[in-house]
């Protein structure tokens, strides 16, 4: 498939994806979830679709949870995205935020270091 196209694509499921959570799913555990990606193959077989929640302790069962509503969410997809076949939806959490507040942590650690040796020469 094009690269552009399935880039619009990912962007597109991203956001329809959010909707359906936030206007259609009764689930308490899957309304706050925030849908940072969608990645869906080149065949258009499978997306695995990215998302964070404020509260750590509840991803896993935010993952069981959207695992199970997956082939809900996909028909609601098929509804709103006009696309040949709907891909099947593959939850997982994305962690990339975490890794992004590690690093930024372990930089202003470097850098209090480095003001405080300046300081002490």
């Amino acid at each position: 498939m094009n690269p552009v196209k399935l880039e619009r694509y990912n962007k597109e499921f991203v956001r329809v994806i959010s909707e359906i959570l936030m206007e259609e799913i009764k689930d308490e555990d899957i309304r706050f979830v925030t849908i940072t990606d969608v990645k869906i193959t080149n065949d258009l077989s499978y997306a695995k679709v990215y998302f964070t929640v404020l509260n750590k302790e509840k991803i896993t069962s935010t993952l069981e949870a959207l695992n199970k509503a997956a082939s809900f969410i996909r028909g609601k997809v098929s509804e709103k995205i006009e696309i040949r076949h709907t891909p099947e939806l593959n939850f997982v959490y994305d962690s990339s935020i975490e890794y992004g507040e590690h690093i930024e942590a372990i930089l202003d650690q470097l850098n209090d270091e480095k003001n405080k040796n300046q300081e002490n020469h």
